[in-house]
């Protein structure tokens, strides 16, 4: 199973894989579509890419992390201009590591690398490019190394419990500053989460493990 938004990368990633020897079951272009084809064909293996309609962000991985909760023992290939750590790591968690990839198109320098990948994926094993892993390291040992200052005296003052409104009386600044402030905490701690999830317990979670 392929998901591409680009037909002409899609159609050549399908011809390459065909020659081969692999069979490309179907194509997709957005995440809805992935998710239909998958539970229509059941695949032995998913290759995706991470950005896809409508929003061209994170749709492909995320896509990707549905199918792992539906089938958690789909093996899950994501080819990617960029690492996209937020679901990287979800991803890559996902089922003990088992069964997953993810790699850079840059940094693919030969055919064969890209088909063998496939291979070993689909076998259950696990497939990243160094540079991933380099990303997600450097995340993991000091997520709070991107806060200015400013914004680690807030998510400190957080951490003890206080509302946004002792914050900004702590430190002499608006309701309005504070929560600016809090937004950029969420944005470098790269907690990109949907509104059901309390970011903020999250964030001061992520300061008492720094």
């Amino acid at each position: 199973m392929l998901a591409e938004d680009s037909v002409l990368l899609r159609d050549g990633l399908t011809g390459l894989l065909e020659r081969f020897g692999h069979e490309v079951v179907a194509g997709a272009g957005t995440a809805d579509e992935l998710i239909a084809a998958v539970a229509e064909h059941r695949p032995d293996i998913v290759v995706t890419d991470v950005r896809m309609p409508p929003g061209f962000s994170d749709e492909g991985l995320r896509a990707a992390l549905e199918l792992r909760e539906r089938w958690p023992e789909l093996p899950i290939l994501v080819l990617s201009q960029y690492v996209q750590r937020a679901y990287a790591e979800e991803l890559l968690d996902s089922s003990d590591g088992t069964s997953v990839g993810y790699l850079l198109k840059e940094r693919i320098g030969h055919v064969e690398e890209f088909v063998d990948a496939v291979r070993r994926v689909a076998e259950g094993a696990t497939v990243v490019d160094p540079e991933v892993v380099r990303q997600l390291l450097r995340h993991r040992r000091d997520p709070l190394s991107r806060l200015t200052p400013r914004e680690q005296e807030v998510l400190a003052l957080m951490a003890e419990g206080r509302s946004n409104a002792a914050v900004a009386a702590a430190l002499h600044v608006s309701e309005g500053t504070v929560s600016k402030h809090f937004g950029s905490i969420l944005t470098k701690l790269d907690l990109s989460l949907t509104d059901a999830t309390n970011r903020r317990v999250l964030a001061v979670l992520a300061y008492l493990r720094g």
